[in-house]
Protein backbone atom coordinates (compact mmCIF):
# COMPACT_ATOMS: atom_id res chain seq x y z
CA UNK A 1 0.00 0.00 0.00
CA UNK A 2 1.28 3.30 -0.94
CA UNK A 3 2.26 5.54 1.49
CA UNK A 4 0.66 9.72 1.47
CA UNK A 5 2.66 12.91 2.79
CA UNK A 6 0.58 15.98 2.15
CA UNK A 7 2.54 19.09 1.72
CA UNK A 8 0.12 22.16 2.50
CA UNK A 9 1.15 25.82 2.29
CA UNK A 10 3.63 24.28 -0.67
CA UNK A 11 6.25 26.78 -2.21
CA UNK A 12 9.93 26.85 -3.57
CA UNK A 13 11.45 26.79 -0.63
CA UNK A 14 10.75 24.60 2.41
CA UNK A 15 7.65 22.77 1.07
CA UNK A 16 9.41 21.85 -1.71
CA UNK A 17 12.73 20.43 0.23
CA UNK A 18 10.25 18.40 2.79
CA UNK A 19 8.16 17.17 -0.41
CA UNK A 20 11.58 15.59 -2.08
CA UNK A 21 13.01 14.39 1.62
CA UNK A 22 9.99 12.58 2.43
CA UNK A 23 9.89 11.59 -1.73
CA UNK A 24 13.23 9.92 -1.49
CA UNK A 25 11.90 7.68 1.32
CA UNK A 26 8.78 5.86 -0.69
CA UNK A 27 6.24 8.18 -0.17
CA UNK A 28 3.67 9.52 -2.35
CA UNK A 29 3.22 13.32 -2.65
CA UNK A 30 0.52 15.32 -2.36
CA UNK A 31 0.84 19.19 -3.03
CA UNK A 32 -1.22 21.95 -2.14
CA UNK A 33 -0.90 25.67 -2.85
CA UNK A 34 -2.62 28.42 -3.93
CA UNK A 35 -0.19 28.99 -6.68
CA UNK A 36 -1.69 26.21 -9.81
CA UNK A 37 0.59 27.53 -11.71
CA UNK A 38 3.12 26.08 -10.14
CA UNK A 39 2.57 22.99 -9.76
CA UNK A 40 3.38 21.82 -12.83
CA UNK A 41 6.90 22.54 -12.08
CA UNK A 42 6.66 21.25 -8.62
CA UNK A 43 5.14 17.80 -9.62
CA UNK A 44 7.99 17.43 -12.94
CA UNK A 45 10.59 18.41 -9.99
CA UNK A 46 9.62 15.48 -8.45
CA UNK A 47 9.06 13.15 -11.03
CA UNK A 48 12.65 13.47 -12.14
CA UNK A 49 13.60 11.77 -8.52
CA UNK A 50 11.00 8.87 -9.34
CA UNK A 51 8.79 10.77 -6.56
CA UNK A 52 4.97 10.04 -7.59
CA UNK A 53 3.35 13.34 -6.73
CA UNK A 54 -0.39 15.13 -7.15
CA UNK A 55 -1.14 18.54 -6.71
CA UNK A 56 -4.03 20.56 -6.02
CA UNK A 57 -4.73 24.45 -5.95
CA UNK A 58 -6.46 25.28 -2.81
CA UNK A 59 -6.02 28.55 -0.45
CA UNK A 60 -5.70 26.67 2.99
CA UNK A 61 -8.05 29.60 4.45
CA UNK A 62 -11.18 27.73 2.50
CA UNK A 63 -12.33 25.28 5.05
CA UNK A 64 -14.21 23.33 2.64
CA UNK A 65 -12.09 23.13 -0.37
CA UNK A 66 -9.47 22.13 1.78
CA UNK A 67 -11.12 19.24 3.23
CA UNK A 68 -12.81 18.02 0.22
CA UNK A 69 -9.62 17.95 -1.44
CA UNK A 70 -8.49 15.54 1.37
CA UNK A 71 -10.99 13.79 0.85
CA UNK A 72 -9.64 13.15 -2.73
CA UNK A 73 -6.31 12.35 -1.90
CA UNK A 74 -6.56 8.89 -0.23
CA UNK A 75 -5.47 7.86 3.53
CA UNK A 76 -2.71 10.17 4.71
CA UNK A 77 0.09 8.85 6.59
CA UNK A 78 2.22 12.21 7.12
CA UNK A 79 0.98 15.65 7.38
CA UNK A 80 3.09 18.60 6.71
CA UNK A 81 1.33 22.06 7.98
CA UNK A 82 3.88 25.27 7.26
CA UNK A 83 1.22 27.63 5.07
CA UNK A 84 1.87 31.46 5.58
CA UNK A 85 1.72 35.21 4.46
CA UNK A 86 4.19 36.25 2.26
CA UNK A 87 2.92 39.30 0.71
CA UNK A 88 3.93 42.36 3.16
CA UNK A 89 0.75 44.23 2.20
CA UNK A 90 -0.66 41.65 4.93
CA UNK A 91 1.65 42.21 7.52
CA UNK A 92 -0.45 43.80 10.26
CA UNK A 93 1.12 46.72 12.78
CA UNK A 94 3.17 46.41 15.47
CA UNK A 95 2.35 44.84 18.79
CA UNK A 96 1.28 48.19 20.59
CA UNK A 97 -1.28 48.69 17.98
CA UNK A 98 -3.09 45.43 17.08
CA UNK A 99 -6.46 45.42 17.19
CA UNK A 100 -8.35 42.24 17.58
CA UNK A 101 -9.32 42.38 14.23
CA UNK A 102 -5.68 41.39 13.13
CA UNK A 103 -5.45 39.69 16.02
CA UNK A 104 -8.41 37.11 14.67
CA UNK A 105 -7.24 37.56 11.04
CA UNK A 106 -3.77 36.22 11.89
CA UNK A 107 -5.66 33.24 13.61
CA UNK A 108 -6.74 32.11 10.30
CA UNK A 109 -3.53 30.60 9.88
CA UNK A 110 -3.93 28.41 12.84
CA UNK A 111 -7.85 26.92 12.38
CA UNK A 112 -6.78 25.16 9.20
CA UNK A 113 -4.45 23.56 11.06
CA UNK A 114 -7.21 22.36 13.76
CA UNK A 115 -8.96 21.53 11.27
CA UNK A 116 -6.87 19.17 8.76
CA UNK A 117 -5.80 17.34 12.06
CA UNK A 118 -8.79 16.79 12.53
CA UNK A 119 -9.62 15.65 9.43
CA UNK A 120 -6.67 13.40 8.65
CA UNK A 121 -5.95 12.11 12.57
CA UNK A 122 -7.74 8.36 12.21
CA UNK A 123 -5.43 7.61 9.16
CA UNK A 124 -2.56 9.20 11.08
CA UNK A 125 -2.95 7.08 14.02
CA UNK A 126 -4.14 3.62 12.30
CA UNK A 127 -0.78 3.87 10.24
CA UNK A 128 1.44 5.39 13.00
CA UNK A 129 2.53 8.24 10.46
CA UNK A 130 3.28 11.92 11.95
CA UNK A 131 1.97 15.62 11.99
CA UNK A 132 4.82 18.15 11.62
CA UNK A 133 4.34 22.08 11.75
CA UNK A 134 6.79 25.33 10.07
CA UNK A 135 6.48 28.57 12.67
CA UNK A 136 8.51 31.98 12.99
CA UNK A 137 10.70 32.39 15.92
CA UNK A 138 8.25 34.91 17.47
CA UNK A 139 6.78 32.22 18.56
CA UNK A 140 9.50 31.78 21.69
CA UNK A 141 11.10 34.80 21.09
CA UNK A 142 9.53 38.48 21.23
CA UNK A 143 9.38 40.31 17.86
CA UNK A 144 7.10 43.23 18.46
CA UNK A 145 7.18 44.48 14.96
CA UNK A 146 5.53 40.91 14.05
CA UNK A 147 2.21 42.05 15.96
CA UNK A 148 -0.92 39.31 15.61
CA UNK A 149 1.72 36.97 13.12
CA UNK A 150 3.71 36.40 16.74
CA UNK A 151 0.16 35.40 17.80
CA UNK A 152 -0.75 32.98 15.18
CA UNK A 153 2.40 31.51 15.32
CA UNK A 154 2.69 30.78 19.44
CA UNK A 155 -0.45 29.26 18.66
CA UNK A 156 0.12 26.99 16.16
CA UNK A 157 3.73 26.17 18.23
CA UNK A 158 2.22 25.51 21.34
CA UNK A 159 -0.82 23.31 19.56
CA UNK A 160 1.91 20.77 17.97
CA UNK A 161 3.52 20.70 21.40
CA UNK A 162 0.51 19.73 22.77
CA UNK A 163 -0.64 17.38 20.20
CA UNK A 164 3.17 15.59 20.50
CA UNK A 165 2.37 15.12 24.39
CA UNK A 166 -0.92 13.83 23.48
CA UNK A 167 -0.01 11.37 20.58
CA UNK A 168 3.45 9.98 22.12
CA UNK A 169 1.66 6.83 23.51
CA UNK A 170 -0.30 6.18 20.49
CA UNK A 171 2.82 5.72 17.97
CA UNK A 172 2.24 8.79 16.18
CA UNK A 173 4.64 11.56 16.11
CA UNK A 174 4.00 15.67 16.07
CA UNK A 175 6.31 18.19 16.00
CA UNK A 176 7.35 21.38 15.00
CA UNK A 177 9.93 23.62 13.10
CA UNK A 178 10.99 26.96 14.85
CA UNK A 179 12.15 29.08 12.24
CA UNK A 180 14.11 32.50 12.50
CA UNK A 181 15.71 33.51 8.98
CA UNK A 182 15.14 33.67 5.52
CA UNK A 183 14.14 29.99 4.27
CA UNK A 184 16.58 30.01 0.72
CA UNK A 185 14.75 29.84 -2.48
CA UNK A 186 11.38 30.49 -0.75
CA UNK A 187 9.32 33.43 -2.12
CA UNK A 188 9.83 35.40 1.36
CA UNK A 189 13.83 34.94 0.11
CA UNK A 190 12.89 36.29 -3.03
CA UNK A 191 11.09 39.26 -2.17
CA UNK A 192 13.66 40.46 0.34
CA UNK A 193 16.39 39.70 -1.77
CA UNK A 194 14.69 42.20 -4.33
CA UNK A 195 14.32 45.01 -2.09
CA UNK A 196 17.99 45.28 -0.68
CA UNK A 197 17.53 49.11 0.11
CA UNK A 198 14.39 48.47 2.70
CA UNK A 199 15.86 45.22 4.05
CA UNK A 200 19.78 45.17 3.70
CA UNK A 201 21.85 42.73 3.05
CA UNK A 202 20.85 39.14 3.26
CA UNK A 203 24.64 37.47 3.87
CA UNK A 204 24.46 35.43 6.81
CA UNK A 205 20.20 36.24 7.78
CA UNK A 206 19.00 32.51 5.55
CA UNK A 207 18.46 29.38 6.22
CA UNK A 208 19.37 26.37 4.14
CA UNK A 209 15.75 24.68 3.14
CA UNK A 210 17.03 21.02 2.60
CA UNK A 211 19.05 21.35 5.63
CA UNK A 212 15.70 21.82 7.79
CA UNK A 213 13.88 19.19 5.57
CA UNK A 214 16.57 16.84 6.85
CA UNK A 215 15.90 17.37 10.54
CA UNK A 216 12.50 17.17 9.76
CA UNK A 217 13.01 14.00 8.72
CA UNK A 218 15.34 12.88 11.21
CA UNK A 219 12.66 14.14 14.16
CA UNK A 220 9.98 11.86 12.23
CA UNK A 221 12.28 8.87 12.15
CA UNK A 222 13.51 9.50 15.23
CA UNK A 223 10.52 10.57 17.53
CA UNK A 224 12.62 11.77 20.32
CA UNK A 225 12.05 15.98 20.62
CA UNK A 226 9.08 17.60 19.71
CA UNK A 227 11.25 21.01 18.24
CA UNK A 228 13.84 21.62 16.59
CA UNK A 229 14.63 25.67 16.54
CA UNK A 230 16.74 27.12 13.28
CA UNK A 231 17.34 30.96 13.79
CA UNK A 232 20.36 32.87 12.30
CA UNK A 233 19.23 35.74 14.23
CA UNK A 234 21.12 35.55 16.81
Amino acid sequence: MSRNAVVLGVGPGLGMSVAHRFGREGYDVVLVSRRADRHDEYVASLAEEGVKARAFAVDVRDTAALLSTLDSVGPVDVLYYGPGATDLAEMPGEITTTTSAEARAAMDWLYPAVDVVGKVLPDVVERGGGLLFAGGLSSVRPMPVLGALALSSAAIRNYALTLHAALAGKGVYAGTLTIGGVVERGDVHRMVASRPEQFGNLAGHTLDPDAIAETAWRMFVERDRAEEVFSVLG
